[in-house]
């Protein structure tokens, strides 16, 4: 696999892209985490909550369990402190459901402000990046298996820009026709150093 070129100056901005795009994914991931970090920290209020509920429901069947074992009054006077534990129920329920919003809101959040950013730098460098060590390691395997000048120069015809065939020359499809050496050689060049490969 051929992940860099060989040209100098387009090595250079390739490790640079690379190392830059790689950087802004961590910050895009950190940035993330501190979000999801500072939203979930409002699950607070609802821990508090939910423990408040559990404190009370807990005191109230306490002290419903004291009062039912008074003789002749215990079953009746111990029915208001059964009613109370279930508020503590319902308190430590709207607590769980709390905590389980803020979780969602942080979950998503933390997501969307990380994945944005990744999404774009690996729409605009990751792709690019793929499609070039795919042309350039094929490209290289053909060489090894005998690509000629002709079909390089035949690939620049059908790759390149046609401002850049024309600096080749004014009719650079008419000279590979006629098998002109030179504008083929030349054509081979310009595709092999889009691919970065340099042929000693």
């Amino acid at each position: 696999m051929k992940l860099y070129s060989d040209f100098a100056a387009q090595r250079v901005r390739q490790v640079t892209v690379d190392v830059v795009a790689l950087v802004l994914i961590a910050l895009s991931v950190a940035t993330g985490i501190t979000v999801f970090s500072t939203v979930s920290r409002l699950a607070q209020f609802g821990r508090d909550m939910q423990t408040a509920g559990a404190d009370f429901r807990s005191s109230m069947t306490d002290v419903g369990a004291r009062l039912s074992g008074v003789p002749l009054i215990g079953s009746g006077i111990s029915a208001p402190f059964d009613t109370a534990r279930s508020a503590g129920d319902t308190l430590a329920s709207a607590g769980q459901t709390q905590q389980d919003l803020v979780l969602q809101a942080a979950t998503v959040l933390g997501i969307g402000v990380a994945g944005l950013p990744i999404l774009i730098v690996l729409l605009v460098w990751l792709f690019p990046r793929l499609r070039f060590v795919t042309r350039a390691t094929r490209t290289r395997a053909q060489l090894r298996a005998g690509l000629d000048s002709d079909l390089l120069a035949l690939r620049a015809l059908t790759h390149q820009k046609v401002a850049a065939i024309a600096k080749v020359g004014p009719d650079a499809l008419g000279a590979w026709r006629r098998g002109d050496r030179e504008v083929v050689q030349r054509l081979a060049g310009m595709e092999l150093r889009s691919v970065g490969i340099r042929v000693r």
